[in-house]
C-alpha cells in the first residue's frame, strides 16, 4: 500500500551545530528546543516587538543536531535573521536546503520507513502526520494528495498557513499561534517579553476565525458588520455539507469579536464558527 503524502518539496533547511548551538537557537525561536524528541515543533521567529518574521518547524535532524525548516523563499532571509546574534557563541549555522526534500505523510498510523530518510511527527494540514525527510533526488512511490484536498483539510482543522494567514508583521496570538507554537516557560528569546505581556493582558486587535462563506467568495474579500469593514478573508476551500457553503479562515477586527454573522457586499452572509 502506498503512503499518502503532500507533494514532496524543497524547503529552507538550516542545521545548528556546535557546543552552544542548542542554547543559542533556544534564544531565537518561540519553542523550547532543548528536548525535541521525535516531533517537529512549529515555532515563531519574531522581532523585538513580538511581531512575526517567520513561521518554522524545529526538530532533531539526521545528525542529532537541531534543524530549522521554513519556506524556501525565505532561505537567505531566515539564515541571516537566525544568525544575526551569533557573535560569541560556539555554534555554526549550515544551510543544508539543497540536500533534503520534505514529503509530509498523512492518514498513516505508523511511521513510514524509506532508505536514506528519517521521520518526525508533525501536524501540517490537520490530524497528526509524519514529516518524511529524504535526500534530494529521491523518488519515493507515494500517492500525492491534491492541493484542493490538502487545503480543505487544513482550513477545516483551523490551521494558519504562511503566505495566507501568516505574514510578516502580525502578532502570533492574532493567529492562535500562542496555543500551538509558543512555549511560555522556556526563558528568554527575541520578542519573548512582548508575547508574555500579551498572554497576561489577553488583548489583541484582531483574531483569526473559522467561517462559512458562499462558494463564489474570494480570499481577500472584506467582511462587514453593520455596513462597516470588520475583517478580511484569507483562505477558502470547498467543504462537503448540505448547506453548500465553503469553509474559510479570516481575521476579524475587535468590533466583530462577538458577532455570529457578518456580510460580504454582493456575496451574502458569512457565518462565524469560532476563533482559532
Amino acid at each position: 500500500m502506498k503512503f499518502r503524502s503532500l507533494a514532496p518539496e524543497m524547503r529552507c533547511l538550516l542545521a545548528f551545530r556546535g557546543p552552544d548551538a542548542e542554547r543559542y537557537l533556544n534564544g531565537q525561536v518561540s519553542q523550547d528546543v532543548r528536548d525535541l524528541g521525535e516531533t517537529a515543533l512549529s515555532a515563531c521567529v519574531t522581532d523585538a516587538k513580538g511581531k512575526l518574521q517567520a513561521f518554522v518547524h524545529v526538530f532533531r535532524g539526521a545528525d542529532g543536531t537541531p534543524w530549522v525548516e521554513g519556506p524556501a523563499e525565505q532561505r537567505e532571509e531566515l539564515e541571516a535573521r537566525l544568525g544575526r546574534y551569533l557573535i560569541a557563541d560556539d555554534a555554526e549555522i549550515h544551510d543544508i536546503s539543497d540536500d533534503w526534500q520534505l514529503a509530509h505523510i498523512v492518514d498513516a498510523l505508523d511511521a513510514p520507513a524509506f532508505d536514506g530518510g528519517f521521520v518526525r511527527h508533525a501536524r501540517r494540514i490537520g490530524m497528526d502526520g509524519f514529516d518524511l525527510w529524504l535526500p534530494t533526488g529521491s523518488s519515493p512511490d507515494l500517492e500525492i494528495v491534491t492541493e484542493g484536498e490538502a487545503e480543505t483539510r487544513r482550513i477545516q482543522a483551523r490551521l494558519p498557513k504562511w503566505g495566507a494567514e501568516l505574514t510578516p508583521g502580525i502578532l502570533p496570538p492574532e493567529a492562535g499561534l500562542d496555543k500551538t507554537s509558543i512555549c511560555y516557560h522556556k526563558g528568554c528569546y527575541i520578542g519573548q517579553e512582548v508575547l508574555s505581556r500579551l498572554k497576561t493582558v489577553g488583548k489583541v486587535n484582531r483574531r483569526l476565525a473559522a467561517l462559512l462563506v458562499e462558494p463564489e467568495t474570494e480570499p481577500g474579500s472584506i467582511l462587514e458588520l453593520d455596513g462597516k469593514p470588520a475583517g478580511k478573508l484569507t483562505s477558502i476551500a470547498p467543504w462537503p455539507n448540505e448547506s453548500g457553503l465553503h469553509a474559510a479562515l479570516g481575521y476579524l477586527e475587535k468590533s466583530a469579536f462577538d458577532a455570529g454573522e457578518l456580510s460580504i457586499p454582493g456575496n451574502g452572509n458569512v457565518r462565524v464558527l469560532g476563533f482559532v
